[in-house]
This record gives C-alpha cells, structure tokens and sequence, in this order.
C-alpha cells in the first residue's frame, strides 16, 4: 500500500516528515535572534527517524524510519551543525535496492512470506545516543548499538560494547550516574518468556557487569529508572503474541496486545550486585519513559513516569509516520512511590493535568532528588489526537508549579534538555530543535532554564528540515 501526505490537506506537523530529511556536512549555523551564552559550550547530539519513505512507500510505524543524527557544536568561534544518516547495513542495503527489503518494529518485509525468514529485522539505530569520550553511541533497543565519530558522525560500525553478543538488544535508555561515571542499562531477549539482560558499564561504555533475569511472557520494556541504590523496571501490561511476529505474519507492533489483568509488574535491582531486590505489582497502565528516581529520607522510591492509561500510544505513534494521526492518548506525569524491599507499591499521584512526553532532568540529578522535571507539552487547547507536542514546559517539585514555553502557531520542538553551564553550576540551560511549519525550516532554540517562560536567548538557523527526533544527549566540553 503507498502512502503519501497531502500537505494542504494536514496539520502543519506533516510537513517535517513529508520528505526524507537532506543530510547536511559541518556547516556554520547562523544566528536568527539574540546570543549564544557564553558558559554553553559542548555539542548536542539527536536521534530521531529521518527518512520514513522509499520509492514512495511508506514505513508502517514511526519507530521504523532510518536513524539520522544531528550534532550541534557550541564553542568560542561560533556554532556548527552536522545532520547525517547512521549507515547501517540495512540503510546501506536499501538505498542500494532503492526499495524497502526488511521487516522492522511496525512493518514485515516486502514479498512472500518467506522474505521475513530470509531477512532479519533492520537494526534502525533510530532512538537515541549516548555521547562516550571516544565515540558516539546511535541506539536502537532491538540490537548492538551504532558507533560514529563523535566530530564526524561517520558510522564505524556495530559496537557490542565488549560483551554484547551479535545482534543482543542494548536499550536506548541508558542511564548515567554523573558521579561515578557508571552506566546502566538492559536489553531484553525474546522467548517464550522473555529472558531480562541488565548490565552495569565504565564511564567509556565497556560492559563490566551483567546479569539475568527470566520473565513471564514477552513484556515490551522501553526504558528503566536509577533510583538511588536500585535499578527499578515497571513492566507494563503489554505482551507479545510471538508466534506470528516470529512467522511473519504480523509485524511486533501488531502482535503487541494490551493485557490490563496482567497489572503492571515491578522488578527492583540492587545496583551494586545486580541482583533482585524484590517483585512487586501494581495496577496496569504503560510507560514509554521514566522521568526520574531517588530514594526519598523514609527510604521510599520516588518514581516519576510518563503514564497513559492503556497502550492507544501505539495506534497514535504508528499514525504519526502517514502524517495524519486521530486516535488520543493523553499522557500525565505521575509520581509513584513504593517500598524496594517489597516492591509494594504505595501511592500514585498525577502531578498535574496536561498531556506531556519525555519527561527528564538535568544530567547531574539522574538517580536522585531534582527539583525540576523538563518534559514536551501539548499547548492549551490542542487537540491532541490531531497534533504532535508542540510545546515544552518545566515542572517545579517544590512549588508545584507548570512553567511552559509556548512557541507559538505550527511550531514543534524536540525533547528539551537542560544542561549545566560550564561557568556557572547554578546556571542551566534548555536546548531544544524546533520545526517551523509556517517557513517550513528547522531552528535550534536556547531557553534560560530559570526563565523558560520568556522568549528564547538565542535562535540558530540550520540549513535544512530536521525531522521531529526522539532522544538527544549533551557532551559538554573538555576544556
């Protein structure tokens, strides 16, 4: 079946994926508005799916599009931008064809059924990064992850991190302790019951320490929580029907079946040893992200969640890749609390009303207490069955307290993410890219983090459509 948008015909939105993005070499980035601070100094890096279309077919989810990256370099003789394709070898592979030939998350190959056997599913190294002293990281949670040069962003090649066996899912939600330089994070291998790989590396990324964990059924698990001493998994009430994903006669994003009975299982892991602290359950809903954890003076686990009430975020995300998206799904940041040694939960509260995504904090508060949660928005009075987010906004633990940025009419920013001034710790900073439906052009936005309310400090130009990306990571510079 061919799909194509009709520009006139859609939302603004559209207009970013309705083309494969134009990958761009080392360019100086023009400032539009005000001044790039003087303490921002470090590049930003963004994953997201760049192209979504061959031979005017289209991709059958938007977690099926080719991972492109954007680097933004910030130094003392200005800004410079990079947007390049991760050239993995089923990119390579396809571009060569000019056609689409592999399965992936929401899509079966092309052809006879016997195609899906024949061909394993294309590792997009579409979801995020994660910036190493030597390497940058493109991860996709279904395989080994991607490394690029981090100045170039020219692809090496496939990288099991030391430990990894081929084709071993490595998730793109690690999460980094920012004082001692541990990184953890999971990959889960389906089964008949799924089996969970949880590894601990070094700040270069080298796998140190593993371990296993056999679960029931194949849950979908997107990402993990560090709180503290503990490694918490919320697993959802999503399963797996395997059988037809594995035949070819489904793609894993159709034969994923919401299962409310199943509740929302807890797995709590000590962080040292890697070993189970505790199983819990609580009542079902699903994540895609966690925002943050910390363990709390009573010794409680603080969660924060991105929380819908059932899987409809699926049917919405596959929509957006055609262009034209209808189904709701309202998403509300919740703080969980519970015991670690019981995995008992003990409350869930909404922290506020308005349907938000990518919930995160500064790099440095990962793992414990953070005043502020930054997170994508939807502006007031979208309808959001029919938009993507389109705003960003800070909430303030303390106050209680919703300070938004609202970008005005057809605008659509990235994940924002604050970073720490490198002159001022008190001082951070909150970059996000934006598309501008209304010039169809792409922009990197600069928000004072105190001040995320108040027009931008700085407005930089890129030469080309960056389409709207999931994760990003901040490297700051050495000097």
């Amino acid at each position: 079946m061919i799909n194509t948008i009709q520009p006139l015909t859609r939302k603004a939105w559209a207009g970013a994926i309705a083309e494969p993005a134009t990958e761009f070499p080392l360019t100086p980035l023009p400032i539009i508005a005000g001044k790039v601070p003087d303490g921002l100094r470090g590049t930003l890096y963004r994953n997201g799916p760049g192209r979504l279309e061959r031979d005017g077919v289209r991709v059958g989810h938007w977690f099926d599009g080719d991972g492109a990256i954007l680097a933004v370099n910030f130094t003392d003789a200005g800004v410079t931008g990079t947007y390049r394709y991760v050239q993995t070898a089923g990119y390579q592979a396809e571009t060569a064809a000019g056609k689409w030939l592999y399965g992936n998350y929401g899509m079966t190959a092309p052809g006879p059924i016997w195609h899906q056997w024949l061909k394993p599913i294309k590792n997009a190294a579409n979801t995020s990064v994660l910036a190493l002293p030597d390497k940058l990281l493109a991860l996709w949670e279904g395989g080994n992850p991607h490394a690029l040069d981090l100045e170039t962003l020219a692809t090496l090649g496939l990288d099991n991190l030391d430990h990894l066996p081929p084709e071993s899912p490595y998730s793109a939600h690690p999460k980094v302790d920012y004082k001692t330089k541990e990184i953890f994070n999971f990959g889960l291998s389906p089964g008949l019951n799924a089996t969970l790989n949880v590894y601990k590396s070094d700040f270069t990324g080298k796998i140190i320490q593993k371990a296993k964990f056999t679960l029931e059924g194949v849950p979908l698990i997107h990402d993990f929580v560090l709180a503290g001493q503990y490694l918490i998994f919320f697993l959802p009430a999503v399963r797996l029907n395997i059988f037809p994903a594995l035949v070819g006669l489904s793609s894993y994003s159709e034969a994923l079946n919401w299962q409310p009975q199943a509740g929302t299982q807890i797995l709590v892991i000590d962080r040292e040893t890697l070993s189970l602290v505790s199983r819990g359950e609580a009542e079902p809903w699903y994540q895609w992200h966690f925002g943050n954890g910390y363990v709390d003076a009573d010794g409680l686990a603080v969660v924060d969640i991105a929380r819908y009430q059932d899987f409809q975020t699926n049917q919405y995300l596959q929509e957006v890749a055609t262009g034209e998206t209808h189904t709701p799904a309202k998403c509300t940041l919740t703080r969980v609390h519970l015991q670690p040694q019981t995995g008992k939960v003990t409350s869930i509260q909404p922290l506020f009303d308005r349907s938000c995504e990518f919930p995160n904090v500064l790099p440095q508060n990962v793992g414990q207490a953070s005043q502020y949660t930054y997170m994508s928005i939807f502006r007031q009075g979208t309808d959001i069955s029919q938009e993507i987010l389109n705003a960003i906004a800070r909430f303030d633990h303390q106050t209680e307290t919703l300070t938004e940025a609202d970008l005005g009419e057809n605008r659509y920013p990235s994940e924002p993410l604050p970073v720490q001034d490198t002159q001022n710790p008190e001082q951070s900073w909150v970059l996000t890219v934006v598309y501008d439906g209304n010039s169809h052009s792409s922009q990197v936005w600069v928000f004072d983090g105190d001040r995320l309310d108040a027009e931008p400090v700085c407005k930089l130009g890129l030469p080309g459509v960056v389409p709207p990306s999931f994760h990003g990571n901040w490297q700051a510079s050495k000097n």
